[in-house]
């Protein structure tokens, strides 16, 4: 018996899926959100595939926590395995369903049947849509159960339709974002914060706020102060005027930044992983033992477009925008927040600049939803840049410490990984108490809740820190750091980009030891036969065997993972030439995700991972001073420039006999190794550090010549 989806469970029948209206149409539902990833198109795909439909009859309700089904957060990589998986069982069960339907009013057997356009067509040319077998039968489809894994399918044969992405269109001209999203009678809000999420201000002068032109209103309860105007405009210089007049204070930040002295020094909760690591055999003896440490900073989000949303009143509570991922939870909090009932909080997900994990999206909704409530305005909401680089959540800093043995024969025979990082989801819901900006500075007895670790196998600090390899007697400790000194939650893999990272570097360093080939030595030590598929198919794409000697100036390097160490494989070679700085010249890929559902959107999963590893790993740090975080604009925080983005070339293997595998966030950990490494073979020195930028490059350099 297959699994069902999770999402199946919480919403178990037909009708909280899909509705057919009078028209032809199917207005299909989801609680996963499309956040520029290309899910929607995907998941149009599996559900005209799977109902033999063609996309241009489908209509999404997508994130809708009045209609949708609560499927949780988007994340995780799990869109196509939860959601996905859940809409092929129900599109397959309710066909099935009407399949029998049809079968019996068309006098025809079911297997006599064949769907167009969503008609049943029997041997007779005779036709009925899913639209006359439902009105002839009442509805009653929509109780129809689509939670048993052993329901019986009916395969009805139908044409194939290739699903397009219909949301470009909307945002290259100008109206697919929340930015764009506009009400009736509409107030403009700004939110008046310092440079740290717990800034507060000292002095609150009301009256100079209410003077400033451009400022129709000015909302202030306990620390949390809002201008609001009709004339946006006008808002945006007075927001700008208003934070030059009220001074805040700022919480005593550390003053070593960099992450390897760091983690270390904060207090932290230790336990070994050991509980989750498979038996291993009795070790070899080692004949040679390396010990090396690696690190990542703090790393921001750096949306493009800061967060934004919108509320309005309504006669049951409050309607909110909003870019969350998790829409449900987030209603909830709001709800819990303003002492309301979730039923009386109605969010409707609308997508933002692209994100990958806890930004601004929920405090922001939070802060809209606040003003609303509080005045009974239609408010819209509008986070500045440097909203968005010093208050929202960030990245954990991560400090990895691998000391590993080789036997005799070259073979690794022992590894020990400690890993010091913080907490990696602090999302709405997750734990006890609120986890939103505003509510804190609203309310006087509203105070961040307590941070939890992740506990592996899906691991937060731990993710993707149990080596893919045969590394012998194996053992992980975790240093869990509850205090961080900047705000901290999920980015895109969690602790998967600094642990790969280091495994891969670390792996590197053995071989660079005994002088054996990089591919030939993770070669050895896979016995997983679909991960080495991706390493010979990348190493034969990039022409591994004529990368040439280390020292030159250019460099390949290659780093492999497999996601959560149970989803997507990827692996990856970079080509980089290093002088100032790094230049990254070309990227191969290859990625294993199982059955992939589009190919066009898969693609682009893998493309804008690699991207977005790149600009993390060689330029993105977040950092601070006395007055707060300090990274709050495009200068202080560079990221990665379009005339730096590399050629790419991506293989996909379409393994169809396996699984669809998550793949959002399988290329961010190998992207980040291979740069490393190809740095270091580019140098003949390794830096240990992210990002790579020209300042960790010298620090390495010097620590090489003295």
């Amino acid at each position: 018996m297959s699994a069902l989806s999770p999402s199946l469970i919480t919403a178990p029948r037909a009708g909280q899926w899909l509705r057919l209206t009078d028209e032809g149409q199917f207005e299909l539902r989801t609680g996963k959100v499309e956040l520029g990833q290309g899910i929607s198109t995907a998941l149009t795909q599996i559900a005209c595939d799977a109902l033999g439909v063609a996309p241009a009859q489908v209509k999404w309700v997508a994130g809708d926590t009045n209609f949708s089904p609560d499927e949780g957060f988007t994340a995780g990589s799990q869109s196509i395995e939860v959601g996905g998986q859940a809409w092929h069982h129900v599109g397959n069960v309710v066909r099935s369903h009407f399949a029998q339907a049809a079968a019996k009013n068309l006098a025809c057997h079911t297997d006599a049947l064949r769907l167009k356009e969503g008609r049943f067509i029997a041997p007779s040319g005779k036709a009925l849509s899913y639209q006359e077998l439902a009105k002839a039968e009442n509805h009653i489809w929509q109780a129809l159960r689509v939670d048993d894994a052993n329901a019986t399918l009916i395969a009805v044969p139908t044409e194939t339709f290739v699903a397009k992405r219909e949301d470009l269109w909307l945002k290259f001209t100008g109206a697919g974002f929340i930015q764009d999203l506009h009400l009736s009678d509409l107030w403009h809000a700004r939110v008046l914060r310092g440079q740290h999420p717990n800034s507060r201000p000292l002095v609150i002068d009301t009256k100079a706020l209410e003077a400033l032109p451009g400022v129709d209103r000015v909302l202030v309860q306990h620390h949390f102060i809002a201008l609001l105007s009709r004339d946006e405009g006008a808002l945006t210089k007075a927001h700008a005027q208003a934070k030059a007049l009220t001074a805040w204070s700022t919480p005593d930040l550390p003053r070593d930044l960099d992450a390897e002295v760091l983690l270390p020094q904060l207090s932290a909760v230790s336990h070994m992983a050991a509980h989750e690591i498979p038996h291993q055999p009795q070790p070899a003896p080692a004949h040679l033992t390396l010990q090396r440490r690696y690190s990542r900073p703090y790393i921001a989000h750096a949306s493009i477009g800061p967060a934004c949303a919108l509320a309005q009143p309504t006669h049951q509570g409050i309607q909110v925008w909003s870019h969350s991922q998790g829409v449900f939870k987030l209603r909830d909090q709001i709800a819990q927040a303003l002492q309301l009932q979730p039923q009386q909080v109605h969010v409707q997900h609308t997508p933002g600049a692209g994100c990958y994990g806890h930004n601004g999206a929920d405090d922001v909704a939070f802060d809209a939803a606040f003003i609303a409530h509080t005045w009974n305005l239609n408010v819209r909401v509008q986070w500045s840049r440097e909203d968005e680089m010093t208050v929202s959540p960030m990245g954990p800093a991560s400090l990895v410490d691998i000391q590993g043995s080789l036997d005799n024969d070259g073979r690794i025979c022992q590894w020990q990984t400690q890993v010091w990082s913080h907490t990696h989801l602090n999302r709405p819901s997750w734990g006890d108490g609120i986890q939103l900006l505003g509510a804190w500075s609203a309310f006087k007895n509203c105070t961040p809740p307590t941070p939890k670790d992740v506990p592996l196998p899906t691991g937060g600090g731990l993710r993707n820190a149990i080596p893919a390899y045969d590394v012998g007697e194996l053992s992980i400790e975790h240093h869990f750091i509850d205090n961080s000194p900047v705000r901290v939650s999920a980015l895109r893999s969690l602790g998967a980009h600094a642990n790969v990272f280091a495994i891969e570097s670390f792996m590197d360093e053995l071989c660079e030891a005994v002088k054996i080939d990089p591919v030939a030595f993770r070669l050895n030590h896979l016995s997983d036969a679909r991960a080495r598929h991706v390493i010979e198919t990348v190493a034969h794409r990039a022409n591994w065997q004529a990368r040439g000697d280390a020292g030159s100036g250019y460099g390949y390097g290659v780093g492999y993972a497999r996601y959560k160490n149970k989803a997507g494989y990827c692996a990856l070679i970079a080509h980089v030439e290093v002088a100032e700085r790094v230049k990254v010249l070309k990227i191969w890929a290859c990625v294993d995700a199982g059955a992939i559902v589009h190919h066009d959107g898969l693609r682009n999963q893998i493309e804008g991972g690699i991207l977005q590893a790149i600009s993390w790993s060689l330029h993105e740090s977040v950092r601070w001073n006395a007055q707060g975080i300090s990274t709050h604009d495009w200068e202080n925080y560079p990221i990665l420039s379009f005339n730096d983005v590399p050629e790419l070339d991506i293989h996909l293997v379409d393994a169809a006999e396996h699984p669809s595998l998550g793949s959002g966030e399988v290329a961010t950990g190998p992207c980040a190794a291979a740069l490393g490494n190809a740095v270091a073979h580019a140098l003949g020195i390794r830096a240990r550090h992210l990002p790579l930028n020209p300042e960790r490059l010298m620090q390495a350099i010097e620590q090489v010549n003295h």
